[in-house]
């Protein structure tokens, strides 16, 4: 492939899912050329996924469990692989007893003396009713004293640890999105997600991304820092899913991200764990341990189970995966949205994804923003060949 002898409709950073859908509709829709650079060794950004040396499917950059309940999403993909039925369920190690995450009726009974248990969760379907989701915070807010009681329980042996590891910071001083995503549950509904379509890709995320970029008008050059060869790139339009930040050259300061580091390991046996998914807030370094044969479906004599450690984000030693979410990096993050927005209109750049938008999405909102964004650039390219054929 020959970079400096083409010419491209379209410049995409970052191979991960808004990068591969954004070149994917730009090819089969509008007929466009795509160059898609990415500085990892492979495509599907952090939904990479791989066999390791006993033939064991698992996620390079921790569990990706798809769900949604957008129809739009769950039909878009479902063009480019066939799905395994699969409901995410999580089990959270809490005074050395394995109970369901989100915290629900069962959760209680296993962990309060029966007659508490039954008070509060009578409490708990009078205040809020069957099959609400309290977050965690706002349960705390309550002055009822056995509410009370249940919320500080949850909230010490369920968010504090976690949050501590996880984010490096207390629940309450992140923004409640955070705590939002894992609320108590009134009932007994032992799923991690409730959303219509919950399943997991046959063959696996990488051969999905492999099927959406199997476009002749598709390149893909990886191993490629983007800054280090775009002027030698002769293109129309950019399309940037990086971090916001590093595009401007830190102009403004560092937004902070947590990373992560995962160990993987062997064990000769069928399974090592009951679930996909276990939490551990308060015990160990790691926050939990995944067991990826439980969603993949595999059939192996022995399972790969990786344990994963949170870090701080550090530019050059490891990847950032989760904007933190706080009112002072929102501050900062508008910052240098403001300043995307005006090389949005002054020029053909688009920014969106994750890491561009400073936003903890989940893998179908993040397919959702890119769609979204390719309806507008489709729009935008309609206009102006109107207006080449008014002229």
């Amino acid at each position: 492939m020959d970079i400096k002898t083409k010419k491209y409709d379209f410049l995409i950073v970052g191979a991960g899912f808004s990068g591969c859908v954004l070149a994917e509709r730009l090819a089969n829709e509008l007929g466009k050329s795509v160059l898609i650079l990415e500085a990892r060794n492979h495509i599907g950004g952090n939904c990479f996924d791989f066999y390791d040396k006993y033939g064991v499917l698992i996620h390079k950059y921790g569990p990706h469990l798809f769900h949604t309940k957008m129809r739009k999403v769950w039909d878009y993909l479902s063009r480019f692989t066939e799905w395994i039925n699969y409901e995410h369920r999580v089990l959270a190690e809490i005074d050395s007893k394995r109970v369901p995450i989100p915290f629900n009726f069962d959760s209680i009974e296993s962990l309060f003396p029966e007659g508490k248990a039954k008070i509060i969760i009578e409490k708990l379907l009078k205040k809020y009713g069957e099959g609400t989701k309290v977050p965690i915070l706002k349960l705390l807010e309550q002055n009822d004293r056995d509410l009370k009681e249940l919320a500080d329980f949850v909230y010490q042996k369920v968010f504090l640890g976690y949050n501590l590891k996880q984010w490096g910071m207390r629940p309450e001083d992140l923004d409640p999105s955070v705590s939002g995503r894992v609320p108590v549950l009134c009932g007994r509904d032992d799923r991690y997600f409730q959303d219509q379509f919950q399943a997991m890709p046959k063959q696996g995320y990488t051969f999905l991304f492999e099927k959406m970029l199997d476009n002749k008008n598709i390149d893909v050059l990886l191993k490629s820092e983007y800054k280090d060869i775009l002027n030698k790139i002769n293109y129309n339009n950019l399309i940037y899913t990086g971090a916001i930040d590093s595009f401007f050259d830190f102009k403004f300061g560092k937004l902070p991200y947590r990373s992560l580091e995962f160990d993987f390991v062997n064990f000769k046996q069928k399974f090592y764990q009951e679930c996909t998914q276990i939490n551990f807030p308060n015990e160990h370094n790691y926050t939990r341990t995944t067991e990826f044969k439980h969603a993949t479906a595999q059939k192996k004599p022995s399972t790969t189970v990786a344990f994963e450690y949170p870090k701080a984000f550090e530019l050059g030693i490891n990847d950032p995966y989760y904007p933190i979410p706080s009112d002072i990096n929102h501050a900062l993050f508008e910052k240098y949205n403001q300043e995307a927005k005006k090389l949005s209109q002054e020029q053909n750049i688009y920014f969106t994804g994750r890491l561009a938008m400073y936003k903890y999405f989940n893998m179908d909102e993040t397919i959702g923003v890119a769609l979204s964004l390719f309806n507008k650039i489709a729009e935008k390219e309609r206009e102006k060949k109107e207006e080449k054929n008014v002229k």
